[in-house]
């Protein structure tokens, strides 16, 4: 793995503790750290426990103290099928913006559109706008059953291929600074795509104003704001019912751990990265935040045993990497000397869901909630 201080690609302009963990996690996808993200089956000694259970929190029976709880839980979307806002879209073009770097773009054709950044958010938010019949293309992140058989423009994961993105001759491409190499993005400015770039932070608070930056850019403000606005409700009233149902005792002590054992990648996400979002969004306690880590960092022994995790979150893929959760404890001694080590408490969720900020994000929410305060109990393995 390179240095994490050698630049992949260029930033957006202005840059600081808002884009450290998204700047970081492109270092780590042009480094071909991060796992290819599809589905995986659980295999190996984590083999028999069980999912998130039922569909939704009000189903659910919450531990009256969730920390007792040991061993490995998966959070599962409830719905992760498009919900479109509109059957019948009419784009208002053409149309002429300011994108998050600056550069004024004007988009006259929206019949091509490849919508790709690293966490699948800006091809689902087009799709749920009622335009997935011209999406042409696809990055690994976007998984979901109405996209995954279009044709993929990156390669080794995460890395753009000019050659596969050309072949399709897409008519507007939008994505942000996530994906790498970044002059692959000035190439198709020179051959002449629309190419507009969106905000790359994502967060909780931040999903709503993405969908809008996306909907702008495809000429659809109205139905931007109508996705914005259903968005923002669910989510509001998911974080409303976590609160109300997760139960008096102390709040968990979470961490997100990045991993990925088959190349000896380890890596804590901490503020600025999205996944403190999710903590805080499920009623958690961020440790990270507690020992002050920003962006992602590759894990230190130190660093874990002084977080003190009651729970470790994790994507699927990567937790199957280590070996499930006995994989891990046995590759990083030092988890195994936590609270989350000791009882094997990992709440994992695929590694298209857990970080997809938009439309799902009032799902992804009440998935892990149920994954992390109403567990099925583990069956023998």
């Amino acid at each position: 793995m390179p240095s994490m201080s050698r630049p992949v690609h260029a930033p957006a302009p202005t840059f600081g503790r808002r884009r450290l963990g998204t700047l970081a996690l492109g270092v780590l996808a042009a480094a071909g750290a991060l796992p290819t993200l599809t589905a995986c089956s659980l295999t190996g000694a984590d083999a028999g426990v069980g999912t998130s259970g039922p569909a939704t929190l009000a189903e659910a029976k919450v531990l009256a103290d969730p920390a007792s709880f040991e061993g490995r839980s998966t959070a599962v979307l409830a719905e992760s099928g498009v919900r479109t806002i509109t059957d019948d879209p009419h784009p208002q073009l053409p149309v002429t913006l300011t994108d998050s770097q600056g550069t004024e773009v004007t988009v006259t054709d929206v019949s091509r559109i490849l919508a790709i950044d690293l966490y699948g958010s800006c091809s689902r938010i087009v799709y749920d706008l009622g335009l997935g019949d011209s999406v042409i293309g696809r990055d690994i992140s976007s998984g979901f059953d109405q996209i995954k058989d279009k044709p993929l423009v990156t390669q080794n994961g995460h890395e753009l291929n000019a050659e596969s993105i050309l072949a399709l001759d897409p008519s507007l491409i939008i994505t942000d600074s996530s994906l790498g190499p970044w002059d692959v993005i000035l190439q198709m400015r020179d051959a002449g795509i629309p190419v507009v770039v969106v905000d790359s932070h994502r967060s909780i608070d931040g999903t709503p104003g993405l969908i809008q930056e996306v909907a702008a850019a495809v000429g659809l403000p109205e139905d931007g704001a109508k996705l914005a606005d259903r968005t923002r409700q669910e989510i509001d009233t998911t974080i409303a019912t976590i609160e109300k149902a997760k139960p008096d005792a102390a709040p968990l002590r979470m961490l997100f751990f990045y991993a990925r054992g088959t190349s000896g990648v380890y890596y804590i996400f901490g503020e600025g990265s999205g996944a403190d979002d999710l903590i805080r969004g499920v009623g958690g306690v961020d440790v990270a935040r507690e020992i002050g880590w920003e962006g992602m960092q590759p894990m230190t022994d130190e660093a874990i045993i002084d977080a003190k995790p009651d729970l470790l979150l994790m994507m699927t893929k990567g937790l199957e990497s280590c070996g499930g959760v006995e994989g891990l404890l046995e590759s990083k001694p030092a988890i195994a000397l936590t609270p989350a080590g000791q009882k094997h408490r990992v709440v994992d969720m695929a590694d298209t869901d857990i970080l997809s900020f938009g439309p799902t994000t009032a799902g992804v929410l009440e998935a892990l909630a149920i994954a992390i305060y109403a567990p099925t109990p583990a069956a023998a393995s």
